[in-house]
């Protein structure tokens, strides 16, 4: 089996370097006509699943939208997951753990195993420190799998933390990014990536990290094609993943819609792939 590096990479070039998240807040059922709850969460997705299915190079559900449903909305976000993989859809987790020894080995267990929650690749915080991400680090590898680690975050808060600079000058979110790079050396294209918020007005240094950089905030939180252009050195556009969610999911609950949103999206960010 190709590690996910690979298989990203793969999907990347044949679809475009677009994310779509599935991201069912209650606003957003409400704007699409839908019931706050487990019925109306089911129908949200399916309706994402009809629209992204074999059409995009990633999908991104965001758990914690499931996760407000109790059970019945992890059921629904089990099926989602199903679905997609089944079709051979990449699907990152939005889950964000993080934790130590066996809870995080747990946690690697439940987004990159084989049980009903099992995904492509899930997000990460290393802010118990990068180390205790091993557990995840090694299943990904096991099995083929993903992780993306929370390096530089679009939200203001972020900042009070990711840019204290350690001992030696660096920023925390570069000693994260440089951090992911010595897991990735020596791969083709690597399985461990980053997230850098594209809303950012300075970023990481990204030149060596060899593997993806999921970069949300595009649309409705205002970063797009120029952000990212001044985020990210030109040599590494390629790994650059541009993950959308409102900016698509607003023109629902049509699939055709939704689809002619993605396709849009998909050709502005076109140049990433040149």
């Amino acid at each position: 089996m190709k590690t996910f590096g690979n298989r990203l990479r793969h999907a990347m070039r044949h679809f475009g370097p677009l994310c779509v998240g599935i991201d069912p807040h209650p606003q957003l059922l409400d704007a699409w006509g839908l019931s706050d709850d487990v019925d109306g969460l089911e129908a949200f997705a399916e309706t994402c699943v009809e629209a992204f299915d074999g059409r995009v190079a990633l999908v991104k559900p965001q758990v914690a939208f499931f996760e407000a449903y109790g059970s019945g909305g992890m059921a629904v976000l089990e099926r989602t997951i199903s679905v997609l993989r089944a079709s051979g859809t990449l699907v990152l987790a939005d889950a964000k753990r993080g934790d130590i020894g066996s809870t995080m080995d747990a946690y690697a267990r439940a987004w990159l195993g084989d049980g009903a929650l099992g995904s492509d690749a899930v997000t990460v915080s290393p802010y118990l420190g990068f180390g205790s991400l091993e557990p995840a680090f090694g299943l990904a590898g096991q099995n083929h799998r993903g992780v993306f680690v929370l390096a530089a975050t679009s939200n203001p808060e972020g900042a009070q933390l990711q840019r204290i600079t350690d001992v030696d000058g660096r920023t925390i979110a570069q000693t994260v990014v440089d951090a992911a790079a010595d897991r990735n050396a020596g791969a083709e294209f690597g399985s461990v990536g980053v997230v850098v918020g594209a809303t950012l007005t300075d970023a990481p240094d990204l030149s060596e990290l060899n593997g993806p950089i999921l970069m949300p905030g595009v649309g409705a939180q205002g970063g797009g094609v120029d952000s990212i252009r001044a985020l990210v050195p030109a040599a590494s556009f390629g790994a650059a993943v541009p993950a959308v969610s409102r900016a698509v999911l607003a023109a629902g609950p049509s699939v055709s819609a939704l689809r002619a949103r993605t396709a849009e999206l998909q050709e502005e960010f076109a140049f990433l792939q040149h």
